[in-house]
């Protein structure tokens, strides 16, 4: 069940307001069976995977909990580590680990004729993290089977994050059974909750299904186009993979604001970073802080030495590559993401320096903008490995962006054979400035747009919100002869 649905547009009304309506002791029982519903409506066999996660996770924390002895708090440890990321092995690395054997040995693989179930890597992760919580000390196991198994498969989140922490919403959730209906039943969280799910959908409907037509088009037939149209894919894909990923998050953030439980956030205007490594505090910040909390502090971090943390930045970002995708390119693509760290962290000394001795103002808008616009390029480039099939379809798109020119076209009418006609582009176009401006306003005061908004006179709030709306009714990109696209993390 899509966000961009018509069947999610029924069902969440549905589900909130028997929530609101029955005794507080059967909400959580209620969410649970509605958060199953929700999974299995892309493939219901699957749900016995989470079921297993679940179980899994459940009786391990509690075990943990229970024995004194450390070696054998470790060795339940290790088993459930084992069994959960044996489960994500089998269902989405097996093949890949089959092609790249095939490679070296010259062989024939015999892959298995499987689906990737949906959201796999994320509800994993989140259940691992709650497991590792309990074995470090930081939370207690939960006893309430049906409390803990809704914190795994809560709806708004489950299929493509954010990743969560026992220490945010297990709580929340535990206090279904005592919050008043009142309490619960609180219209400014509701309207905050609307405004970022209707701002999702913006971002969803109107930008990224609209500007993945021009993506598509080119990536399909990369060796058909010039350094016009490699160059709208470059900084396209971009824009495309925020909009659809983020529009995920705040859409599932906002859901589950109706609903009175508050997500972490995700995505903190990644594009107006000063770095790589602050890009990264921004972009899909529940995975990062993920790696950060349980792979690279566990590492050592950075309190071995600089050898050593760039080692460990290496060994994080190669791993993060491989959760997002069985595919060389995504490793790929993690690695120059950990590389250009790294000499951000060697230069980092020599770059202040130079700062200081020319008394550049880091806070001024020049000095941001210019920055934001190199890492933006960066991470651009990065993308093109993420985006493409392979290496041979990567090595094309570089070739041809630097060796094809055919800039005469923006001056001719064939700047719209790409997908999208004058009036599609200039809807592109338009979207694209408002989606700046709350970047920017993000960047520079902190402020995500429900905040924002209700610190705004309520005329201009109220015509600000119809504004989206309308946008989304009128220029989504929906309905007959489109072809509805899934958000672009569902398979990962």
């Amino acid at each position: 069940m899509l966000f961009n649905s018509i069947d999610f547009l029924l069902f969440f009304p549905i589900v909130v307001l028997i929530l609101w309506l029955i005794p507080a002791k059967l909400r959580r029982l209620w969410l649970l069976a509605c958060s199953y519903f929700f999974y299995m409506c892309w493939e219901a066999k699957y749900i016995v995977l989470i079921l297993g996660s679940t179980m899994i996770t459940y009786f391990s924390a509690i075990l943990i909990e229970k024995i004194v002895d450390v070696g054998k708090r470790k060795l339940v440890m290790f088993f459930c580590i084992a069994l959960n990321l044996g489960i994500l092995f089998f269902f989405k690395y097996f093949n890949f680990t089959l092609d790249t054997v095939s490679l070296i040995t010259g062989r024939t693989p015999r892959y298995l004729d499987v689906l990737l179930p949906v959201g796999i890597s994320f509800y994993t992760f989140q259940a691992l993290g709650y497991t590792i919580d309990c074995y470090r000390g930081d939370t207690k196991a939960e006893h309430n089977f049906i409390t803990y198994a809704l914190f795994v498969s809560f709806f708004p989140q489950l299929v493509a994050g954010p990743i969560e922490r026992s220490g945010n919403l297990l709580c929340q959730i535990k206090r279904y059974d005592t919050v008043s209906r009142k309490e619960l039943v609180d219209w400014e969280q509701i309207r905050d909750g609307l405004i970022l799910m209707c701002w999702g959908m913006f971002m969803k409907l109107v930008i990224a299904d609209r500007i993945a037509i021009i993506i598509d088009n080119v990536y399909d037939n990369v060796n058909l186009y010039g350094a016009v149209g490699l160059i709208m894919a470059f900084f396209g894909f971009g824009i495309q993979i925020y909009c659809d990923f983020g529009s995920y998050s705040i859409i599932a953030i906002g859901a589950a604001r109706v609903m009175g439980v508050k997500l972490m956030e995700n995505f903190n205007a990644p594009y107006f970073a000063t770095s790589i490594t602050d890009f990264w505090r921004r972009w899909h910040i529940s995975l990062s802080s993920w790696f950060r909390d349980y792979v690279y502090i566990p590492l050592g971090g950075n309190r071995r030495g600089k050898a050593r943390k760039y080692l460990n930045v290496l060994i994080v970002f190669t791993l993060s590559g491989l959760w997002h995708g069985a595919n060389w390119t995504f490793v790929f693509w993690g690695l120059v993401h950990g590389v250009i760290q790294v000499l951000e962290g060697l230069f980092r000394p020599l770059v202040h320096r130079f700062e200081e001795k020319y008394e550049i103002n880091r806070s001024s808008f020049g000095f941001m903008i210019c920055r934001a616009a190199v890492v933006t390029v960066i991470a651009d480039f990065a993308w093109i490995f993420f985006r493409s099939d392979s290496f041979g379809q990567a090595r094309d798109f570089i070739y041809r962006l630097f060796n094809k020119p055919d800039f005469y076209l923006l001056s001719s009418d064939k700047i719209y054979s790409y997908g999208l006609d004058v009036q599609e582009m200039w809807i592109l176009v338009s979207a694209l400035l408002l989606l700046l401006l709350v970047d920017f306003i993000r960047a520079r005061r902190g402020l995500a747009i429900d905040a924002w908004l209700s610190g705004q006179f309520v005329v201009f709030r109220i015509f600000f919100v119809l504004l989206i709306v309308l946008m989304v009714i009128v220029f989504g990109e929906y309905g007959p002869g489109f072809d509805s696209k899934q958000f672009i993390y569902f398979q990962f």
